[in-house]
């Protein structure tokens, strides 16, 4: 219970929250200025495989054993789904999107965690607070893409909507399967594996799509480095490892608030910062979707092992899916 810590421990839990509430949520705004002058998956895979070797580094001083073949194989997969799908879809939609809006779009994460775990073998049907907020979600993702036209009215392409959608889903996938199978025991060391797995396999996408092709480091610009540098740093590093020690002293649904609190962030910091357009559906879509996913999250958090996923849906990166 909040009043039997100490005051040092609930000045360490502040901020730890604030670490992931400003971190996470300054991250799609970072993603956006990075891809302005260096290819996506390049940047990404950089990111990861420069983050993931750190990470790898402190777990190892600190005692964490060595991964096996089978362990990074594992961590391969769920990189795959966690970082290419999840990351990379981010990545390439920032090129053309607003960061906040992507923001919102990734935020029904929860949704899909809800749909896998009914729909799976042995599955359990979720409560009626959670269909409740299932349903304000879907409306919520209605009123800002506005599917009605080619575009909708905040310029955002079905298509690529579309896309973040499904890399919300991919990143759901990559979170049962992070839970369930066997990695490294210790969150940093599985965390830093699917990093390095998940990295090597963004360059390599991006190799294959053709990126280098024309790409010239002389023309990125200082923006995009110090947006890189971010990212690598505050992002996957200390965003992460807050994180961690956050989910070991609060209640998973409490640590998964980061879920509804990011967006907000996203938003703000795309509006004040790279003044993106904040139209009047924007707020009232953000509002509508923000508040289905804290139904969701909140409602699950007293199921256990249902808010422990929802917590965990960050464990291949560190962030907000999928930033």
């Amino acid at each position: 219970m909040a009043t039997q810590l100490k005051p040092a421990r609930r000045l360490h839990i502040l901020i730890a929250f604030a670490c992931i509430y400003s971190v996470w949520g300054s991250t799609y705004l970072a993603i956006r200025y990075a891809v302005a002058t260096i290819p996506p998956f390049l940047m990404l895979g950089t990111r990861f495989i420069v983050s993931g070797i750190m990470l790898y580094g402190w777990s190892r001083m600190r005692g964490s054993a060595n991964p096996t073949g089978r362990q990074w194989r594992n961590a391969g997969v769920a990189g795959f789904f966690l970082l290419v799908c999840g990351n990379g879809a981010v990545g390439w939609a920032e090129q053309t999107m607003a960061s906040g809006l992507a923001a919102l779009l990734v935020s029904v994460l929860p949704f899909w965690l809800v749909i896998i775990d009914w729909v799976r073998p042995r599955g359990r049907p979720p409560k009626p607070l959670v269909i409740a907020g299932l349903i304000l979600g879907v409306f919520g993702i209605f009123v800002l893409v506005n599917p009605t036209g080619a575009t909708g009215s905040n310029g955002i392409a079905p298509l690529t909507a579309g896309v973040l959608m499904l890399a919300s889903l991919c990143w759901a996938i990559g979170s049962f399967y992070s839970r369930d199978a066997d990695l490294p025991s210790s969150g940093l060391m599985r965390t830093a594996a699917e990093m390095v797995a998940g990295g090597i396999l963004l360059y390599t996408l991006g190799v294959v799509t053709g990126e280098l092709r024309g790409f010239d480091i002389h023309r990125v610009s200082r923006a995009s480095l110090l947006a890189v540098a971010y990212l690598t740093t505050f992002g996957s590093l200390l965003g992460f490892t807050a994180y961690i020690w956050l989910f070991d002293h609060v209640s998973p649904a409490l640590a998964g608030t980061y879920a509804f609190v990011n967006p907000v962030v996203a938003v703000i910091l795309g509006w004040a910062i790279a003044g993106e357009a904040l139209t009047a559906r924007t707020l009232i879509a953000a509002a509508i979707v923000i508040g289905a996913v804290a139904l969701i999250t909140l409602s699950r958090g007293t199921g256990g092992r249902e808010a422990e996923e929802v917590g965990r849906g960050t464990a291949g990166s560190g962030e907000a899916e999928p930033a």
